[in-house]
């Protein structure tokens, strides 16, 4: 038991001793000044850039709306609700006009010609606009901007009858709110 308690001891005093540190609590640790110098401002220099000038504001949505001013008509091959690819720019301008101004809207009216019944014509010019108006939406333009409406052969922009004359009533007219 005694041999116990001695290595007890010895091992104690050998971990105490490893802890012990050199460092002096007592005293107040070593403080070193060092000269700062101010900065040194530099010399204004004169300036090389240019005034500020006012940048112009442009106006997308008024720049469009001149550019399709006489763009406002897409047709028809006969009996066929399929916008032709020679429409597609007309398209894009006015969805680029309405992309402009979130606030402005389009009546889609389309229209046949006088061949067919009524039921059949107004069916034919509601998927006529409708076309139209998924190519637009396509485009970006939100579903409440454009309004497809028909109104089958009843308004016909050229009167008579003749292949010419009907090529001119297959159409959807793009017209503001």
């Amino acid at each position: 038991m005694k041999l116990t308690r001695y290595a007890l001891t010895l091992i104690a005093t050998a971990v105490l001793a490893g802890c012990a540190s050199n460092v002096k609590l007592d005293e107040p640790a070593p403080v070193q000044t060092a000269q700062v110098k101010p900065p040194v401002s530099p010399q204004p220099q004169p300036s090389t850039k240019p005034a500020e000038t006012a940048v112009p504001t442009v106006d997308l949505f008024a720049q469009y709306t001149q550019q399709v001013a006489d763009k406002r008509v897409v047709y028809f091959d006969f009996d066929s609700d399929v916008v032709k690819e020679e429409y597609r720019p007309l398209i894009d301008l006015h969805a680029k006009r309405l992309n402009a101004n979130k606030k402005a809207a389009l009546n889609l009216e389309g229209h046949t010609d006088e061949r067919g019944g009524r039921e059949y014509n107004l069916a034919l010019g509601q998927r006529r606009a409708e076309a139209v108006a998924k190519s637009l939406t396509l485009l970006g333009v939100a579903a409440n901007q454009v309004e497809a409406v028909s109104f089958g052969k009843e308004r016909p922009a050229a009167q008579g009858t003749g292949e010419e004359v009907w090529a001119k009533n297959r159409r959807v007219e793009l017209k503001d709110k």
